[in-house]
């Protein structure tokens, strides 16, 4: 009994099997191959194979130490060649004709600001001339008939804006045939009409704030007179009297604004 106690207390029943010492044993030659693997992994991990050489892949060999050479290898954005500049002039232009018409000097005055060259500024807006792209006659004609009809303006305002957007003297003439004295008159009188509902103050304080007001949209004295003088006669009483007064011709020679 002693005997099988003793046995029991040793490496018994209840005791973990003895590992296996033959040096053929599968399962000790897996443990002592995993072994010198990982003494491999922790060789290599600094850099150098087994033979002390740098490692593929290591930060000798100039890769990364994570996943190997730098990812997204194609050129960076900031290496990129630059674009040729006409296709920035072209970007540039169609972007402003996007939001309304332009003239040619209109688009090589940003084009200038952008600091586009000259000669390319020149080949473009060339191009853009030959198939139609801007049109200055075509641009006054939209715009007269835009801002005659829409803000009320006479031909002298009309004139100034088509000047100062590089328009020629010659097409923005030809565009401001559409507005003549009649037209002018009529839109003049239909303005102060307007105006008229809301106007408060004596006759006279009245009759110098319309006339000024259609002064500072180009209206020639002799038709802005007229036309508030006409106005005010169809109002009331007191307006009919002063409007009676007033002598048209006689005023027709005030500078614009004079009364304002």
């Amino acid at each position: 009994m002693a005997g099988r106690r003793g046995a029991r207390s040793g490496r018994g029943w209840d005791a973990i099997p003895p590992r296996a010492t033959d040096e053929n044993s599968p399962g000790d030659e897996s443990r002592r191959g995993s072994g010198r693997r990982n003494s491999g992994r922790g060789s290599w991990g600094t850099g150098s194979g087994p033979d002390g050489s740098p490692a593929a892949g290591g930060p000798a060999a100039g890769g990364s130490a994570v996943g190997g050479p730098a990812a997204g290898g194609g050129r960076s954005a900031g290496n990129e060649p630059p674009r040729p500049e006409s296709e920035v002039a072209r970007e540039i232009c169609l972007r402003q004709l996007a939001v309304r018409p332009r003239t040619r000097l209109e688009l090589a005055k940003v084009l200038a600001r952008k600091e586009i060259s000259e000669e390319v500024i020149a080949e473009v807006l060339d191009r853009y001339d030959e198939v139609g792209i801007i049109d200055d006659a075509a641009f006054a004609r939209a715009w007269v008939s835009t801002r005659h009809h829409g803000r009320g303006l006479a031909r002298r305002a009309l004139a100034n804006e088509l000047r100062q957007r590089g328009v020629d003297a010659e097409v923005a003439t030809e565009a401001l045939e559409s507005v003549d004295e009649d037209a002018e008159a009529t839109t003049a009188r239909a303005l102060v009409d307007r105006k008229l509902r809301t106007a408060r103050g004596t006759p006279d304080q009245i009759f110098r704030r319309l006339v000024g007001m259609l002064a500072r949209k180009g209206y020639p004295a002799g038709i802005a007179i007229r036309a508030v003088k006409d106005a005010l006669a169809a109002r009331d009483e007191e307006a009919a009297e002063f409007a009676d007064q007033l002598d048209p011709d006689a005023l027709d020679d005030l500078e614009d604004g004079a009364l304002s």
